[in-house]
């Protein structure tokens, strides 16, 4: 099974969850790829469209692994586990997260016109393209954790098998319709997996219509 893009596997998530259309839902897209699977998901369902803006901190000698994440309204989650086992320091934390604060401020210059949505007793779906490692979502959840959504649900068009067990303890419920016994990579089962610009995501999150 492959989807043709990443609007046709949004719809099809939308047909997944119907049921939302009474619950007035914030849908969260991780951008980029998650906010066309994000948009095409609410016209089905309805609600309200947003980004989820995070970044995760990498622990620096092994970047990949996550020590903590941050969000753009001065959130910042720590997983002391992690510091415990690489032995990192606070101050080579703080280094990591001023490069990751930059990032984040830039994407915050160009896809946002408005202020974030408040999560707070909402609820919400964080959107993405695909899990292979689930990383970047879990990271997700744990920045949307702190603003007290009422029910945090998890959506995705693929994922390992992997990464669904690790997002099934952060997230209330967990929503994927193709979880392959190998999953190379996301952009495998997908006709059209090319790199959105960052205008591509703005005309999305704020067409000229809106």
């Amino acid at each position: 099974m492959t989807y043709p893009d990443r609007g046709t596997a949004g719809r099809a998530l939308g047909g997944v969850l119907v049921r939302l259309r009474t619950a007035d839902p914030l849908l969260l897209g991780l951008p980029r790829g998650g906010v066309p699977v994000a948009a095409a998901m609410r016209r089905i369902i309805g609600g309200d469209l947003d980004v989820l803006l995070v970044r995760k901190l990498g622990v620096p000698w092994q970047p990949e692994l996550a020590v903590g994440a941050i969000g753009e309204d001065g959130t910042r989650v720590l997983n002391p586990d992690v510091m415990r086992l690489t032995g990192v320091t606070p101050e080579q934390i703080a280094e990591v997260e001023l490069l990751e604060r930059r990032e984040l401020e830039r994407r915050r210059r160009v896809l946002r016109a408005t202020p974030p949505i408040p999560l707070k007793d909402r609820t919400v779906v964080i959107v993405d393209d695909g899990m292979a490692t689930g990383a970047t979502v879990a990271v997700a959840c744990e920045v949307a954790r702190l603003h007290e959504p009422r029910h945090l649900l998890v959506a995705v068009p693929v994922s390992s098998w992997e990464a669904l067990q690790r997002i099934r303890l952060l997230a209330d419920e967990v929503v994927c319709p193709l979880v392959p016994r190998q999953l190379g990579g996301v952009g495998g089962v997908y006709d059209d997996f090319h790199q959105l610009t960052d205008d591509e995501v703005v005309a999305l999150l704020h067409p000229p219509e809106a």
